[in-house]
């Protein structure tokens, strides 16, 4: 848990910032009539809460700016691709629905129902982070383990999303399903390398603080949890499957989340 005073600091001061940038972007989002922004922003929050933990922690120094260098890169990549990708689309298929669920007066429920939840569980993501850049262990075998894992996460959705962008962008493929590269081992690998930067940050906390920072593991279970059970894999499926009957055969013959060969043709 958080005992010691510049951890708590720190996770105030992180949770502060997250507060004050998911307001901004609430505000934002009312001008623009447009609840999707807290997608563009969650990078952001992590990012953001990140730096903090960087200038008031005095952690082993090479595990904290590698740490801090995973996220940044992590962060303005995956920033980067949802701003091009939502640009000139309005507010996002889901973000509309939950809208017309939540009326009268969802631009105030907006605030916590979607910026103030987002920005808590950003908050929470960022748990091995800050017991990362708090222990005060040596750089350490397990570090390289964290940092390979994290690394090779950040690749892997990286190439995804550039594959569905490159994907979505030619005319003749949107009636289609994107069963190629990367998707055509699974149907979301991007999800899947989001789950492992932050299962590979666990192991680099575990690694600065022991088995004291096991309960950091909460980070990389929630946001697997988020990808497969809640915002991500049934949500997005649900969705798709309602608009693009094909996409019913690409669910029967492919992984879900860890790739893997695609099974034989059910008929």
């Amino acid at each position: 848990m958080i005992e010691d005073s510049p951890m708590s600091l720190a996770a105030l001061a992180g949770l502060a910032l997250i507060a004050g940038l998911a307001i901004l972007a609430w505000v934002v989002s009312l001008r623009q009539h447009d609840a999707s922004l807290a997608d563009r922003a969650w990078p952001a929050f992590i990012g953001g809460a990140t730096l903090v933990y960087l200038a008031l922690l005095p952690g082993t120094g090479a595990r904290t700016w590698l740490m801090t260098l995973l996220v940044v890169v992590w962060a303005l990549r995956l920033g980067l691709y949802i701003h091009r990708r939502n640009r000139g689309h309005g507010e996002d298929r889901r973000y509309r629905q939950m809208r017309a669920r939540h009326q009268p007066h969802f631009g105030f429920k907006s605030l916590y129902l979607v910026f103030g939840l987002q920005g808590v569980l950003a908050w929470i993501v960022t748990a091995p982070l800050l017991a990362g850049m708090a222990g005060g262990r040596a750089l350490g075998g397990l570090d390289v383990a964290g940092a390979a894992v994290a690394a090779f996460g950040v690749a892997f959705e990286a190439i995804a999303d550039a594959q569905m962008a490159h994907f979505r962008s030619q005319p003749t493929q949107r009636s289609r399903v994107m069963d190629r590269g990367l998707w055509h081992y699974s149907r979301h690998p991007n999800y899947f390398g989001e789950a492992c930067v932050w299962w590979g940050m666990w192991l680099m906390a575990l690694s600065a603080a022991g088995w004291g920072a096991a309960w950091t593991a909460v980070s990389p279970a929630l946001m697997t949890l988020l990808l497969l059970r809640v915002s991500g894999v049934r949500l997005l499926e649900q969705d798709i499957a309602e608009r693009r009957p094909a996409y019913r055969d690409y669910v029967a013959r492919t992984n879900a989340f860890i790739p893997g060969p695609p099974r034989k043709d059910p008929a």
